[in-house]
């Protein structure tokens, strides 16, 4: 009869042991579901060991390695070894180490929720970090962007204001050869009426007699009759390039001769092989190959 009281009471105190432990796993945050069975186990107990067992039944139920086999829920720290003393009574021993189990369950379930949160911030964190530095790229990179658009619109701005400086200081400096005028033959013309098969120059229709003005500062180093041109006047600037004024009437200058911008050469003619009064002028760098006028007046200032 003791036998299979001792065996009852290691069921029971099984049992009570494997509800506090789905107890405080289905409620960790509080302790009140364990402690309610906790205070319950003295009194269970006491049923087994009350005052109708004898001395046997209470030394088997001590002596037995009970503990360890039937209590082994937590660490091995929160149970007691075998033949450890134990102060008060049986369910009080059990109700501690529930009560530490539950504790160190809570403590546990904290501690991850914690974790959790903490996780959540930093990832959180670093999405907004993520996102903020993409922001930061995008700035950065339109203030660069804006940055050199105004450094381009300066810099258009500065050789504009230089290119107009440059021609106005061209235009001091160099003349149209006419006052009145009508272009009537364009450089690269192509005709059986010129030598060359095309036109070399630029034609400026005018009146007889109409004033022929040296476009740019030089020395004159012909001024004579030139065949199929007529009266011609050639001055070479200081960069070496000829400009040629022919078909003249007459003829204002002579060979050696300084002249300046403005200075009067001569008159409008149609001498040589010519159809009517004009100017022909001819522009030929470094007294080379002849190039187009027109581009050359223009580049240098001068509106055609």
């Amino acid at each position: 009869m003791a036998r299979s009281r001792a065996v009852l009471g290691v069921g029971v105190i099984a049992a009570v042991g494997a509800g506090g432990m789905a107890t405080a796993h289905e409620d960790p945050p509080g302790l009140a579901g364990a402690g309610d069975k906790v205070k319950s186990v003295p009194d269970k107990i006491g049923g087994f060991f009350g005052g109708d067992a004898d001395k046997n039944t209470t030394t088997m139920i001590t002596a037995a390695p009970l503990t360890s086999a039937g209590l082994m829920i937590g660490s091995s720290s929160d149970v007691l070894a075998a033949g450890e003393s134990v102060d008060g009574e049986p369910g009080d021993a059990l109700r501690s180490r529930i009560l530490r189990q539950a504790e160190n369950q809570d403590a546990l379930a904290e501690a991850e929720q914690r974790d959790a949160v903490i996780n959540a911030a930093i990832a959180s964190a670093s999405s907004d970090a993520a996102a903020y530095a993409e922001e930061e790229r995008l700035e950065e990179q339109e203030r660069k962007r804006a940055e050199e658009e105004r450094k381009r619109k300066e810099e258009e701005e500065r050789k504009k204001k230089e290119e107009e400086e440059r021609l106005a200081k061209l235009r001091a400096s160099f003349t149209a050869p006419l006052s009145g005028y009508t272009l009537s033959a364009y450089y690269g013309q192509s005709g059986g009426m010129w030598s060359s098969g095309y036109h070399t120059g630029l034609d400026f229709q005018a009146p007889s007699g109409t004033p022929i003005k040296n476009i740019h500062s030089g020395t004159v180093t012909q001024a004579a009759w030139a065949g199929s041109y007529g009266y011609q006047v050639i001055v070479k600037l200081d960069n070496g390039t000829e400009l040629s004024y022919s078909h003249m009437s007459s003829m204002s200058v002579v060979a050696g001769q300084q002249v300046t911008t403005g200075d009067l050469l001569g008159n409008v003619g149609s001498t040589g092989n010519s159809s009517g009064p004009h100017l022909h002028l001819e522009v030929r760098p470094g007294g080379g190959s002849a190039v187009d006028p027109l581009s050359w007046l223009r580049g240098n200032g001068i509106s055609i």
